[in-house]
């Protein structure tokens, strides 16, 4: 039950993130298009970054780090 919850917590705080962002019908689309057979998430990976520097990609971490933490009264096992 306690991963259960704890499962629930990082799914709202990511749609959360996704609807804030984005907005709900862009949301929509994301969540669908990620989840098709034909999306190839790592090849999306391996381009998502490179037009960042090192530093660049660490500030952006840090800053959505800050803006994004999962509550703390969540335990991540």
């Amino acid at each position: 039950m306690l991963r259960d919850t704890q499962t629930a917590a990082i799914m709202n705080a990511g749609m959360k993130i996704l609807r804030d962002n984005l907005g709900a019908i862009e949301t929509e689309i994301f969540i669908s298009k990620i989840s098709s057979n034909e999306f190839d998430y790592t090849k999306w990976r391996e381009h998502l970054w490179e037009d960042l520097t090192p530093n660049e990609l660490f500030e952006r971490a840090a800053i959505a780090e800050k803006k994004y933490s999962i509550p703390k009264k969540v335990k991540i096992i």
